[in-house]
């Protein structure tokens, strides 16, 4: 087996086991962290009702080319999910990093959320 598949089962089971205890309900919904070699995606979940609130990604179509996979992208990420996640009316979640390290751009995005005023 060849060291990204290895990577990628490993992260799948640590996905697993947080999401056994990580659940968004409807007071304090879910935000949800997708990270990939070129883009970053985040999205803020409540899984009662099984739905997507707000969500926001580097993929999005606003005009401006960015490059997806460094750090400064996955904070304009973060804000742009906290001022969608406000005008929902939407102030505290439940912080998913998806089985990820929290550094670098899963820890961008999360204190640039944090500064668009997400409390998690």
């Amino acid at each position: 087996m060849n060291r990204l598949k290895l990577k990628n089962i490993r992260r799948q089971r640590r996905r697993l086991g947080r999401r056994k205890r990580v659940m968004g309900v409807p007071d304090r919904p879910r935000l949800c962290v997708f990270r990939s070699a070129k883009h970053m995606y985040a999205q803020i979940v409540d899984d009662l009702k099984g739905v997507t609130i707000c969500s926001a990604s580097t993929v999005e179509k606003d005009g401006k080319p960015s490059n997806g996979g460094n750090a400064g992208s996955a904070a304009e990420v973060g804000k742009r999910l906290a001022e969608r996640a406000s005008s929902a009316g939407i102030s505290n979640v439940v912080f998913d990093r998806n089985g990820y390290l929290y550094h670098g751009r899963v820890k961008a995005l999360a204190d640039a959320a944090r500064e668009g005023g997400l409390r998690f």
